[in-house]
């Protein structure tokens, strides 16, 4: 599917609909496209031999399709069975007159799918391109490719961004008209922000081997 073609809202379903704070929910397609292009890593909910298991990993974004990242052994990274990722982007604490009020400002975005491990060579690399890339631009084309070997030893997941639910909160606290307001004390936002630090290079590289352009560039630069 084209990126023209991708439909504009997503699809409400039984696990999708909004039951809770309604209006921090979006249908908005751009919403999740734009907390998933943010980040680099979900959470993977799964359940294993009847117990709850989430695993932090990488991902990246492929038009309609989310590729999650694993070894072979990882016993999470099962397909077939339903799984749930997560998201989340913290923007600032919500600061308010009373601690009943406080809260976040967030975005996050939830998916719900069968994951489909991939196994056609091309596809899987394919994949992990995306992965490497959606994390750190350039870095693919400039670090050796992964062997047979390697390949073998990987685990890529496809899953559907058919079935997802987006919230979203921002802006200040939600008490300054109420009585609240009259108690004299300050309240506000804390945003909180992340900004990539400068490279460290590996002890026992050589002083003559500099880092390369895409990396240095994003030195100082703001994430997510």
């Amino acid at each position: 599917m084209t990126h023209s073609s991708r439909p504009a809202a997503l699809q409400e379903t039984d696990r999708t609909r909004h039951r809770r704070l309604r209006e921090q929910g979006s249908l908005e397609r751009a919403d999740l496209d734009a907390i998933l292009d943010a980040g680099f890593i979900c959470h993977l909910g799964v359940v294993v031999e009847g117990r709850p298991l989430v695993v932090p990993t990488v991902y990246g974004r492929d038009g309609e399709q989310l590729y999650v990242h694993g070894s072979v052994a990882s016993r999470s990274l099962v397909a077939t069975a339903p799984v749930c990722v997560t998201v989340t982007h913290v923007d600032g604490l919500v600061l308010a007159r009373s601690v009943f009020e406080h809260g976040v400002n967030y975005r996050s975005a939830m998916i719900h799918a069968v994951p489909r491990k991939v196994t056609d060579p091309d596809e899987k690399l394919a994949g992990l391109r995306r992965l490497t890339e959606h994390a750190t631009p350039g870095q693919w084309d400039y670090a050796r490719a992964p062997s047979r070997k390697e390949l073998a030893a990987t685990t890529l997941l496809a899953l559907s961004l058919e079935e997802a639910s987006v919230k979203i909160r921002s802006g200040a606290p939600e008490d300054g008209d109420g009585p609240d307001a009259a108690l004299g004390r300050w309240a506000g936002t804390l945003p909180l922000t992340a900004t990539w630090g400068a490279l460290v290079p590996d002890p026992v590289l050589p002083p003559d081997i500099t880092a390369p352009a895409h990396l240095t560039r994003r030195e100082g630069t703001r994430h997510g």
